[in-house]
């Protein structure tokens, strides 16, 4: 395992924190509290018992989920982020499903990444499909992983085929949305754990720090 879970009394701890700190409307409270929760947890089991529960039912009103959400967000984006610090990306490429947002479990993903020293190509929420086969063209990954948060934005046979049409690539479908099996030569990544997991066992080569745009290195 890449982190042991959360006894019962942090989880409640940590709900009741994050909740106090949306319904004050506070997203940089949110923020901070989160990036200490995962510096003491890690990214994985912080979204696994904590953020997914609490996003799926956020406290109080509108108002109060929209801190909520923009505090997750800020925190999993600033976490582990150093000014010029280069991380192996490995071939890797993330995107959140068509129509698919606001990722924030995409945005975890990346952060869990970092806490392992594996960077990454994220191209964040809700990319047409239309645009992530120009990138895997472009980009020419080694590995795709696309997110999806719901049954309505994971198109199972869009993923299938756009597999199909990269066989030297694995592509995996992570996130909660993907309900049903993905069929061949796809795979499913259920939980946040098993993406990161799958993420890091891609196995790298010799250009694993770059994922490249034509002949331009992306670090």
């Amino acid at each position: 395992m890449l982190t042991d879970p959360m006894p019962a009394e942090a989880v409640q701890i940590a709900h009741k924190q994050l909740s106090l700190a949306a319904e004050d409307l506070d997203a940089n409270a949110v923020a901070s509290l989160l990036l200490e929760l995962a510096e003491t947890w890690g990214v994985p089991a912080l979204w696994e018992q904590v953020c997914r529960p609490l996003l799926e039912r956020p406290p109080g009103g509108a108002a109060t989920g929209h801190a909520l959400v923009e505090g997750v967000r800020v925190g999993f984006d600033a976490y582990r982020r150093e000014p010029g610090r280069s991380l192996p990306t490995g071939g890797l490429l993330l995107a959140g499903a068509e129509r698919d947002a606001p990722g924030l479990g995409l945005l975890a993903l990346a952060a869990a990444l970092r806490g392992q020293g594996r960077g990454c190509l994220n191209l964040g929420p809700a990319l047409p499909w239309s645009a992530l086969t120009s990138a895997a063209r472009r980009a020419r990954p080694r590995t795709v992983v696309l997110w999806a948060q719901t049954p309505v934005t994971a198109r199972a046979h869009r993923l299938v085929r756009f597999a199909r049409d990269f066989p030297a690539v694995r592509v995996y479908g992570a996130g909660p949305g993907w309900v049903d099996p993905l069929a061949p030569p796809t795979t499913r990544l259920d939980t946040l754990p098993e993406a990161v997991t799958a993420c890091l066992t891609a196995a790298p080569t010799r250009d694993s720090r770059h994922i490249r745009y034509g002949s331009v290195p992306y670090r």
